[in-house]
């Protein structure tokens, strides 16, 4: 029998809790996760939430580094809908309970800078912001009356008129969302969840690379089923590599090196020990990430290391440990007191720009389908996500869906004709080495020739390589009963297939989308950048 609900939220950090807790005063939420409340993105997350708090800073200098860092890719529009209403989302996280941290005075909040930002205006706790959002989220979520959390259930298809047996194409007007079909993990029974609103918040897709900062469960679920729906996808070509994850191979996650530290003085330097931003942008260390990680990549190849240095020994000891307590206990672990010895650090899959197409109010392509926080392509980020711009963004976009849809849940109806799931003629797999070694090999595939640098002949070798995953695993899913990890290697196939066929369709060199084939001189992103500066010192009246 079909759950129903007036809204249904498919994951459970920043962004899915924020929709769930604003729209529980309006109706009955589901809000499923496919691990647990603790287990998500956001929980990774270390450096902060980006927005204007105090002078000298402003809205228009938040739009402006935004616009910068995007490359001239960013939707004007959405970029003014975040900062402007910013301000009163923090509020809201801490009516709800999150600590900042506070200036010794504790009269003001304390402030960091990152890469490409013109003025402190990081919110953060220590080094571990994310995680004590998600604490905070987490408490007010538990146990709510009108919200229950659905821990251990993996969304598995998004439900529209192809249910009902209707051909639904890209072409196909006025698709629409009646809810999910999801699995639970503990009992493998598939549920039908109806719902008059569905909203994705589902993360990002770090498990498509070999090696990410992203959780496991990062596997690109909701941009996979809004593409098998036949949404729209955009700007999936962005995926950003975070300059300074911290060297240590075989982790997974990767270990992640706040930006925050190089606002606070670390610098970047070679094996040799010297500095060597300043060859490739005046904003040295603290350029926007796209530049920074390509810096790295090209000092690698130019030298033949596996890893640069950050240094942030010339910094007061005790105030590097009570800043980034959780960057030094865990460098500590592995040997490197960061008072004392560089960081070992390389750039390293950590964020996705692009996703599902939404509007200004989170709406998708897919009538009564939203689509929040990092899985959604707002046109924010353009080509390239400024630091600290994605949990602000998650909280302004979960207020904006949820005031446009409420209006609108009195006029819908549940869907009913909606079929149960049917498996007949699936048997379980006994061949869970093939899903496996499928997965590896796009990872492998997706490290070896979608990564920082790319070019036509690495894409098209990429896409020929997936061609074969896609069928191979298509023919094992139409036999399988459904598992968790049958439905993951779907969701990063089809994930990667975006990736590369969007990328080989832009024939520029762009932010975070950089081709061997239509090379961005470096004198060219100079050049930009000089203009931006102008237009910011000399702005239109």
């Amino acid at each position: 029998m079909a759950k129903k609900y007036d809204f249904l939220v498919v994951g459970g950090g920043i962004a899915g809790i924020s929709f769930a807790l604003k729209a529980s005063k309006f109706g009955k939420v589901a809000l499923l996760c496919k691990t647990t409340l603790e287990d998500s993105n956001t929980s990774y997350a270390q450096g902060g939430v980006a927005t204007v708090m105090y002078e000298p800073d402003n809205y228009e200098k938040h739009i402006e580094d935004t616009l910068t860092a995007g490359d001239g890719h960013c939707d004007r529009d959405a970029v003014e809908l975040v900062v402007k209403n910013a301000r009163k989302e923090i509020d809201q996280l801490l009516e709800w309970g999150m600590d900042f941290d506070k200036t010794e005075d504790g009269k003001l909040f304390d402030l960091h800078k990152e890469g490409g930002h013109s003025e402190f205006r990081i919110l953060h706790h220590k080094d571990n912001t994310g995680f004590v959002i998600q604490e905070s989220l987490n408490k007010q979520v538990r146990n709510h009356p009108e919200i229950d959390v659905f821990e251990h259930y993996f969304a598995i298809e998004i439900l529209t008129q192809h249910h009902l047996g209707e051909i639904v194409t890209h072409h196909t007007p006025n698709i629409e969302c009646y809810g999910v079909y999801a699995l639970n993990q503990k009992s493998n029974h598939i549920h039908t969840f109806l719902s008059k609103v569905t909203v994705l918040a589902t993360g990002g897709i770090g498990s498509v690379y070999q090696a990410s900062t992203n959780p496991a469960i990062a596997t690109g679920d909701g941009v996979a089923m809004v593409h098998r729906a036949r949404g729209v996808i955009r700007d999936m070509e962005f995926v950003q590599f975070h300059p300074t994850a911290l060297y240590h191979p075989g982790d997974k996650p990767v270990f992640l090196i706040t930006e925050a530290i190089r606002g606070y003085g670390a610098v970047l330097r070679g094996q040799d020990g010297k500095e060597f931003m300043q060859k490739y942008d005046s904003r040295g260390s603290l350029a926007p990430r796209d530049i920074v990680a390509r810096a790295i990549d090209n000092e690698m190849k130019i030298h033949g290391d596996s890893f640069e240095y950050l240094d942030v020994t010339h910094k007061n000891a005790e105030e590097t440990k009570e800043h980034f307590p959780m960057i030094y206990q865990k460098c500590l672990e592995y040997g490197i007191d960061i008072t004392k010895d560089y960081i070992p650090i390389c750039p390293t899959q950590h964020y996705m720009c692009g996703g599902i197409a939404v509007d200004l109010n989170g709406h998708s392509s897919i009538n009564r389908l939203y689509a929040i926080g990092e899985c959604s392509a707002t046109g924010l980020h353009g080509a390239n996500r400024l630091a600290s711009n994605s949990l602000i963004e998650a909280i302004v976009y979960a207020d904006v869906a949820v005031k446009h849809a409420v209006p609108r849940i009195s006029q819908i109806t549940h869907n009913e004709l909606i079929p149960d799931w049917n498996d007949e003629g699936t048997s379980l797999t006994e061949e869970m080495v093939l899903i496996t070694q499928s997965f590896r090999e796009v990872e492998q595939i997706m490290s070896t020739y979608v990564g920082i640098v790319r070019s036509n002949l690495r894409l098209q070798r990429a896409m020929s390589r997936l061609e074969i995953l896609f069928r191979e695993t298509e023919s094992l899913f139409s036999r399988s009963v459904v598992s968790r990890e049958i439905c993951e290697l779907r969701n990063v196939i089809s994930v990667s297939y975006l990736i590369i066929k969007q990328a080989l369709a832009r024939k520029e060199s762009r932010g975070l989308h950089f081709t061997v084939d239509y090379p961005k001189k470096m004198e060219e992103e100079k050049n930009y950048f000089e203009t931006i500066q102008k237009r910011k010192k000399h702005p239109k009246k």
